[in-house]
This record gives structure tokens, C-alpha cells and sequence, in this order.
């Protein structure tokens, strides 16, 4: 999936596929690159997500950029607004889970990140992922914490699954996860947010390295 989204959005910098023109189908593409359709669909994904492209139903994917935008999309919402968000509220929650998490949050923490570790399937990690930010946000105490994540979760599954794909970035995930959690185990709401904070500047650091296409 990354060579053939690195190579399309070559082929659209350099103008093989001026603004405006519509891309080979699925089905061309796949004949092409000689790989399944589930595999042309993420990196068109990929296209869209990164502002270059716009799929219209049963018309086909259109150029609508020569170049990435400076803030990809995930759904409804642009990667600015989630890391604003996440910024303002994860880091937060991840200190008051330091302070008020239970013994069963801290059973299910350590058995999410065990799960992740040994996760190979990319879909599967993602969907896991979502559940360990919820069940931070759970353990703060607050109901109205988890709610403004399961708002933002589809979003936020997007936004994962795109940084795994074109950052590579489910084993360092796996390792920041790992010292999130031991910093909520230890009950210091400082350590707390000192792992979500480094956590999501690493997160913003690899969705900057692939708009800039260093990745």
C-alpha cells in the first residue's frame, strides 16, 4: 500500500495527473500494480486523506491538489483539530487516571497493551488503540472525558491507521503505550502527562514527516 500511494502521489506532483483529472479505477490500478483492490483502496485512501484527491460515488477519484495538504483529514475532522483536542483533554484525563484509576483499569490497561504487542493485523491493533485512549479516559473518574473520545473515535482509528501505514508507527506506539500505562500504575499525575504529552508530540511529528514526505 505505501509504494503504491508513494508512487501515485508522485505521479500527481509532477502533473502526470493534473488537478481535475480523474485516476484509473480500482480495478485499472489493481491490474497495474499487480495487487488486490483492498490494497488500491487504502492508498487512495491514503490520497484523500492527505488532500490531494476527492472520491465522488460512481464517478471515480479526482485530482484535486499537486501536493499534500498542511493539515489531512479524517473524516469529518482535519489532524489540527484532533491533535488541539487530544492536546487539551488526553493529557489531562491521563493525570487524573494517575490519581483515581481502579485496579480493574489497570488489569485492562496492561492487558490492551499485551494485546497490541502481539497484534499483527493492522485493523485489529487500530480498533484496539481506540479502546486503550477510551479506557484512559474511563479511568479518570469523569463519564464526560470518555464521551468527547467516543465522539472523535472513528476519527481517531483513521488517523492511526494512516500513521501505521505510511509512518510506521505501531511499535513505537507500542512503547509509548507501555509508559503511559506504567505512569498511571504509578500514581503520579505528573509522570502521567509527561507519557501522554510525548506520546501525542510524536504522534504530530510523524503526521508533519509525511505531509513534508519525509517518510
Amino acid at each position: 500500500m505505501e509504494a503504491v500511494l508513494a508512487h501515485l502521489r508522485r505521479l500527481i506532483e509532477r502533473g502526470d495527473y493534473p488537478v481535475g483529472a480523474k485516476l484509473p479505477s480500482e480495478a485499472a490500478l489493481s491490474r497495474e500494480f499487480e495487487v488486490s483492490r483492498s490494497v488500491i483502496r487504502e492508498a487512495l485512501r491514503g490520497l484523500q486523506a492527505l488532500g490531494m484527491t476527492e472520491s465522488k460515488t460512481g464517478k471515480g477519484t479526482f485530482v484535486t491538489a499537486t501536493g499534500p495538504a498542511d493539515n489531512p483529514t479524517f473524516g469529518p475532522y482535519s489532524a489540527r483539530d484532533l491533535i488541539e483536542v487530544r492536546r487539551h483533554v488526553e493529557i489531562p484525563v491521563a493525570g487524573y487516571a494517575a490519581l483515581r484509576r481502579s485496579q480493574d483499569d489497570l488489569d485492562l490497561l496492561g492487558h490492551l497493551v499485551e494485546r497490541m504487542d502481539a497484534e499483527t493485523d493492522n485493523t485489529a491493533w487500530v480498533a484496539l488503540d481506540s479502546l486503550f485512549h477510551i479506557t484512559i479516559a474511563q479511568a479518570s473518574g469523569n463519564p464526560v472525558f470518555g464521551k468527547v473520545i467516543e465522539e472523535i473515535r472513528d476519527a481517531l482509528s483513521r488517523q492511526s491507521a494512516f500513521l501505521n501505514q505510511l509512518g510506521d508507527r505501531r511499535r513505537q506506539s507500542n512503547v509509548e503505550h507501555r509508559e503511559i500505562v506504567t505512569a498511571i500504575e504509578s500514581g503520579s499525575e505528573e509522570r502521567a502527562v509527561a507519557a501522554m504529552t510525548a506520546h501525542l508530540t510524536h504522534v504530530e511529528a510523524t503526521l508533519t514527516s509525511i505531509v513534508n514526505g519525509d517518510q
